[in-house]
């Protein structure tokens, strides 16, 4: 048993012993995938959209649902969502501002403007008592992040937005996997987009995925950015033959509306088909190992999973980007860069959250991006929608309450609960480290 009495900032032994080897390699390539990918190159067909629509249909019947649409990236799904559910000109959107930009910044690409809700504390995700007072006359949609894998708490979020009339837009980047009371997040909302670019749960390289029941949506989406395949918009009717398909033009010659090509790459799509595959085994392998990890950290103090209760019905999937709460106040004051710098020399991984508060970036607030001679976030509203600090500050104190933790990609219990180890033996001693 490792001497705990000692930590390693101090020259005691790291609690940390055994070579992790490759229990934190992402992602997993192995010869399907490269086979997969011989073959596309072998016969030319790299801008091709035949294993595309094979991956889509595949990606649709994993979730259940009618309809997937494979893009350049998740960014491009998340546009093309937005203006599939009719986001426009001087439409709002309220997003939180714990996310990663593409999840806001989109909306500005369509003359539209994010307005930043709170999240919850436990869960980092969109916190529905916070989005009733933020629709006005112009809100158009929804925005919810089901972040670091965790999933929004999506029943009183629908509720809101169906009594309002108003469309709800899944982004599950960081949640391929995860269930919200066993129903697959991206299947809740009326459209769910992600991207599955080659760090991500369900990794295939750059590029993303728009999923939906609403034909319409699907439709709008492909004439958004899908030049190739404009003439699936005809079955609905709701888009005028001349902007799409003119018999008398060659076939296929509709323009894409938004002007965008933003179809996947079929090496991408390639891969992704192989990933599939093999992804329910490897998530499994994932939640064992990860859940081992929090289980052994149970009752630690300052720590606090950043997991649903077993009782929920809702799961972590993939664990995409783990993360653990903190709790200062139970390690007298300690902050969580002085926790974490302890936990990293005892071998293990540990990190505070470092990524922007969106409603306090200069990009949201002062940025000029179009050329209006104001700011982009008040260029298309009748008022000013900037938030100082202060506005959100469950947001704005999740920085100093968040950090990220080893990401398992298999149950190794020895690796496993030395980095346990890490965690419990720094929290033990808090009081022995220096807070500067």
């Amino acid at each position: 048993m490792a001497d705990t009495s000692k930590l390693a900032l101090h020259g005691g032994a790291k609690a940390v012993q055994t070579d992790p080897g490759d229990i934190f390699t992402w992602p997993v390539i192995g010869s399907d995938e490269e086979e997969a990918v011989l073959e596309v190159l072998r016969r030319g067909a790299m801008s091709g959209t035949d294993v595309t629509i094979k991956f889509e249909r595949e990606f649709a019947d994993w979730h259940g649902v009618d309809y997937a649409l494979g893009h350049s990236s998740g960014t491009a799904a998340l546009q093309a969502a937005m203006w599939a559910c009719g986001m426009r000109i001087g439409d709002e959107i309220i997003v939180p501002s714990l996310t990663y930009w593409a999840s806001a910044l989109t909306a500005f690409s369509l003359q539209a403007t994010p307005v930043f809700a709170e999240v919850e504390a436990h869960t980092l995700c969109l916190d529905p008592n916070d989005i009733e007072d933020r629709i006005t006359d112009h809100t158009k949609a929804i925005m919810v992040t089901h972040y670091w894998s965790y999933p929004a708490d999506m029943d009183p979020i629908l509720e809101i937005a169906h009594r309002h009339g108003l469309r709800v837009i899944e982004d599950f980047s960081q949640a391929h996997g995860v269930r919200y009371k066993g129903r697959l997040v991206g299947t809740i909302g009326d459209v769910g987009a992600c991207s599955i670019m080659s760090t991500k749960s369900l990794c295939a390289g750059e590029g993303g995925m728009l999923i939906t029941n609403d034909r319409q949506i699907w439709e709008r989406a492909i004439v958004w950015g899908h030049r190739e395949r404009t003439a699936a918009t005809r079955w609905t009717g709701e888009l005028e033959e001349r902007y799409i398909t003119d018999p008398e033009l060659v076939p296929f010659a509709g323009y894409p509306w938004g002007g965008y090509k933003y179809r996947m790459h079929q090496l991408t799509s390639a891969v992704g088909r192989v990933q599939l595959r093999h992804f329910a085994q490897r998530m499994a392998r994932i939640d064992e190992a990860m859940t081992h990890f929090w289980d052994l950290l149970e009752g630690v103090p300052g720590l606090r999973p950043h997991r649903p209760s077993k009782e929920s019905g809702s799961t972590k999937g993939g664990w995409f980007v783990p993360k653990g709460l903190y709790v200062p106040e139970e390690l007298g004051g300690l902050p969580v860069t002085r926790y974490c710098e302890a936990v990293n020399a005892e071998g293990a991984r540990a990190g505070p959250y470092n990524l922007p508060i969106l409603h306090l970036h200069p990009l949201f607030n002062d940025a000029d991006i179009y050329g209006h001679g104001k700011p982009t976030r008040i260029a298309n509203s009748d008022r000013d929608l900037r938030q100082p600090p202060g506005s959100l500050p469950v947001t704005e104190s999740i920085p100093q309450r968040c950090l990220s933790v080893p990401w398992f990609k298999y149950c190794d219990r020895q690796i496993i609960e030395e980095h346990a180890l890490a965690f419990r033996k720094v929290a033990e001693n808090a009081d022995r480290i220096d807070r500067n």
